[in-house]
């Protein structure tokens, strides 16, 4: 497979949030690629991606909040990582305006408690905090590294402080020890095994397993939507680049190519087309708390430091959704499935 998986061969690599949708993603790639795992993060749900992957039995997962510092410091401790994938986050932006205090302790003291540890651990020597496109002030042009930290809801704005105490921790603490953080500002990511609530993808399978049309809020926003092995290639490939440069340590917009910033009317469409059975989609406003009407990512900083450029279109992204999610429902085994996507993103299909 792809260096970005050859590297993490018996690697000690701890992963925080990996029962979530991407942190199990990035779990069985690391499995994949040889390398020791350790998860740390709350319990998986009842049926996600994290139990039908059968990962429990297959890494050392440890059940903790990452706002716990005496545990996640005993975590750091037993497991000696070399590399650190910093994933846990409350990551839904209406969740965040019913619950702004724990979307802030999570988001920002999960960040601090994280660096701290990685601060008192001598193995580390790579470490990727993943945050997310939406730490900049919207914007239609595609935001860049160097633009404004602004995020205007609760979870944006967390994110935002959660770049910013990364910053200062490496200005203050890890930067003279050599330790490599850098920060990944992803779109929005799709895929198999998702099923949380308020997201577009996860809406649309629950609508059409229900026999009725996918309700869309805000057809005309615009996202730049990308298959989750998109966003996850890009941190591997950060941590890797960075333990054997750490001048290469810094922000990272991780987005699909200029034509794939989708409106999610145009997304929907693709996933009926995809989905086939009659799937159909329609306008359902909610009258829920305001989001960002464009958002768009400028790649052009990792595609120039690191090579990496996106493999699948958004066409493709929402075909190997689709295609996951129908295997897994008639039956087949949802590991050997997404093995098997794996296989044909780092082998070039």
């Amino acid at each position: 497979m792809g260096a970005e998986l050859g590297f993490y061969q018996n690697k000690r690599v701890l992963i925080t949030g990996h029962t979530g949708f991407k942190g199990a993603w990035l779990s069985e790639l690391l499995l994949s690629a040889g390398a020791e795992v350790t998860g740390y993060a709350l319990p998986a749900e009842e049926d996600g991606l994290f139990g039908r992957l059968g990962l429990e039995g297959r890494m050392h997962s440890v059940e903790g909040d990452v706002r716990d510092l005496d545990r996640l410091r005993r975590v750091f401790r037993d497991s000696r990582p070399q590399v650190v994938f910093h994933l846990a986050a409350q990551p839904l932006v209406r969740a965040s305006y019913r619950d702004p205090v724990g979307t802030y302790s999570t988001n920002v003291m999960g960040a601090v408690h994280l660096l701290e540890c990685v601060r008192g651990c001598s193995s580390v020597a790579s470490v990727v905090h993943v945050t997310t496109d939406k730490v900049y002030q919207a914007s239609a042009q595609g935001c860049r590294e160097e633009d404004p930290l602004d995020g205007a809801d609760p979870y944006s704005n967390s994110k935002s402080c959660a770049e910013l105490v990364t910053g200062a921790y490496v200005r203050s603490f890890l930067g003279e020890r050599g330790v490599a953080v850098s920060t990944a500002r992803a779109g929005n990511v799709i895929g198999g095994g998702d099923m949380a609530e308020d997201r577009i993808l996860p809406d649309c399978v629950r609508a059409v397993l229900r026999g009725e049309d996918v309700p869309v809020r805000n057809p005309r926003s615009v996202r730049p939507y990308q298959h989750v092995l998109e966003a996850l290639s890009a941190y591997l490939l950060i941590g890797q680049a960075q333990w054997g440069d750490p001048g290469l340590a810094g922000a990272y917009n991780v987005g699909p190519a200029p034509g794939d910033c989708l409106t999610t009317g145009a997304l929907a469409e693709l996933f009926c087309r995809c989905w086939g059975e009659g799937a159909r989609w329609t306008v359902s406003p909610d009258g829920g708390p305001a989001e960002a009407d464009h958002l768009r990512l400028d790649c052009g900083r990792i595609a120039a430091r690191l090579g990496w450029t996106p493999r699948w279109d958004a066409g493709a992204a929402v075909e190997r959704t689709v295609s996951w999610t129908k295997a897994v429902l008639s039956g087949q085994d949802a590991a050997a499935v997404t093995r098997g996507q794996i296989q044909d993103y780092f082998c070039g299909k």
